[in-house]
């Protein structure tokens, strides 16, 4: 008999295991993990899911990792904040925003502890509550307001949990580690709808076993976390069945490059690269439309940075991004550097060829060696890497990279197949999605041009726009909505405190709780809520 069963070691199922571990140091927790410490190159998993329209979602292999630490094993360490209007009914999102803002500002009080485990540096997400940035501006010119450059994101080592938190897991007295299981079945109770105990399968599916335990969380990403809830019907006999949004309303990130920024300013004024905090945590800003100006458009709440232009096409006439291509595109040496989906984001575009990058690195020598040189050794052999590249440009104009949340649907999904086993992932991107990116940067391009501080360039003519961005988004990274918050049974799957609704001893701690994708990536706010989980459910003595 546990106290703590908990299925999943990515970010979110070692914090709540190390945080409840803090407050009840008596108690015994069993974390569960489908992966073993020696990687085989196929899973039962991950061969079972089928992306059914593979456009603008990656494949299942490159969507998750399996092993101790999950998704922080490839994560790049990117940590941001949602916003206060994530949480807001607003009129764009078709009334599926099922939680709310108080739930915003007593979830964000649990920001700090769980900076603390990403290695991140304090839990400030904006420069104005930094004395020394404060006041601070992007680019000479510019003004905050409708706009805002002062909205940052904060970047970890990236700290990669399977190797940052494996000893202090397993010098445990009290946390059992359990290496290449699956949690498969729960057995109900009869009175009360408890779960009796979790039913395992090991890597193979040779053996079987289960286990018992007076509370069970599943923190085995959202695509496992839904698999797992939808093929157990019986958790949901209290409330007479699965509930209609299970699955349902499953939202990504549509991103991507359609215009450059084109400041008027000094170029060597323009922060086009890293800020460093005091405690040398790399922070990087962003443009953000504030709240005000979001509601009174109907648009989508979206980030934008600046970035460099598209790799794989040569006009950019730079010998280092050229020779960086050029590595990013060998077979051997491009896997070693990045995984698929992030260098994806180096290799996408037209293919124009190798020849014009090499006379691009020629051109530029010796930049085009010692720069990128500089820039591997900050990136890869540092305790606290580089998080990205970003070259300054004199001609003080950048590629700008959107980065947007979705509209709710219910025909984006995770369903079952009719074998039960195999999850079918349905993933498109909707014509509301396109049309907020596009009316937001020219929102930018307007309030740029009212500060004279620069304009934006479209890459196509604006009826071009559209296609154009359908033609490049991918995800599939960050999945949310499956499993959603919501105040009541009718239109969630689980409760403010995470627990199913309808089972009294069932929590989900995945990113397919959030009902909105806001600007952000969804792990730093999972952080957030696992240390909030935590402290939850060692305070709960009900079960």
């Amino acid at each position: 008999m546990y106290d703590l069963c908990i299925i999943g070691s990515g970010p979110a199922g070692v914090i709540v295991a190390l945080e409840y571990q803090k407050l009840k140091p008596g108690h015994r927790i069993l974390l569960i993990e489908y992966g073993t410490a020696t990687a085989a190159p196929r899973n039962c998993l991950d061969d079972s899911v089928k992306v059914i329209e593979t456009k603008n979602h990656h494949l299942p292999y490159d969507c998750t990792n399996k092993g101790f630490g999950g998704s922080s094993a490839s994560w790049g360490g990117r940590c941001v904040m949602y916003d206060e209007i994530d949480f807001k009914p607003r009129k764009i999102l078709n009334g599926q925003c099922t939680w709310n803002t108080s739930l915003f500002h007593e979830v964000r009080r649990f920001a700090g502890p769980a900076a603390e485990y990403f290695e991140c540096g304090e839990a400030r997400f904006d420069l104005e509550e930094i004395p020394a940035l404060a006041g601070t501006r992007i680019a000479e010119g510019f003004q905050s307001g409708d706009v805002r450059d002062s909205v940052i994101e904060r970047w970890s080592m990236p700290t990669r949990f399977g190797n940052r938190y494996r000893a202090q897991i397993e010098e445990s007295q009290t946390i059992h580690l359990l290496a290449g299981w699956e949690a498969s079945s729960f057995r109900v109770q009869s009175k009360g709808g408890a779960i009796r105990d979790v039913q395992l399968k090991d890597f193979s599916r040779t053996m079987t076993a289960k286990v018992t335990a007076r509370q069970v969380v599943l923190s085995a990403g959202a695509q496992e976390t839904t698999r797992l809830l939808l093929k157990n019907k019986q958790v949901f006999q209290r409330r007479g069945g699965p509930p209609l949004a299970l699955g349902k309303y499953y939202q990504g990130h549509v991103s991507g490059k359609i215009a450059s920024i084109c400041f008027s300013g000094n170029p060597a004024r323009t922060e086009h690269g890293f800020l460093r905090a005091s405690d040398g945590v790399y922070l990087r800003r962003r443009f953000q439309l504030s709240t005000g100006a979001l509601l009174e458009n109907n648009l989508l709440n979206t980030a934008l940075w600046l970035d460099n232009p598209l790799y794989a096409n040569p006009a950019h006439h730079n010998g280092p991004m050229s020779l960086m291509y050029l590595a990013m595109i060998t077979p051997v040496l491009g896997k070693r550097l990045a995984p698929p989906a992030i260098a994806h984001a180096f290799t996408k575009g037209h293919d124009w060829g190798i020849m014009p990058h090499i006379k691009n690195v020629l051109k530029d020598l010796p930049g085009s060696l010692t720069t990128p040189a500089a820039i591997f050794y900050s990136r890869y052999c540092l305790k606290r890497k580089l998080p990205g590249v970003f070259l300054h440009n004199p001609q003080n104009v950048y590629a700008l990279h959107f980065h947007a949340e979705q509209v709710p649907v219910a025909e984006n999904c995770m369903e079952l197949a009719e074998d039960g086993e195999t999850l079918n992932i349905h993933y498109h991107v909707s014509d509301q999605d396109i049309d907020s990116v596009i009316r937001t940067h020219e929102f930018l391009d307007q309030w740029l041009r009212k500060c004279k501080c620069g304009e934006l360039k479209f890459w196509h003519p604006r009826e071009e726009l559209s296609a154009a961005i359908r033609s490049t988004t991918i995800d599939g990274l960050h999945q949310v909505g499956t499993t959603r918050i919501a105040s009541n049974a009718a239109d969630g799957v689980v409760d403010e405190n995470l627990k199913v609704w309808g089972t009294p001893n069932l929590y989900v701690c995945s990113s397919s709780v959030f009902p909105t994708s806001g600007q952000a990536n969804p792990t730093f706010l999972l952080g957030v809520f696992a240390t909030r989980l935590a402290r939850h459910l060692a305070s709960d003595d009900s079960n």
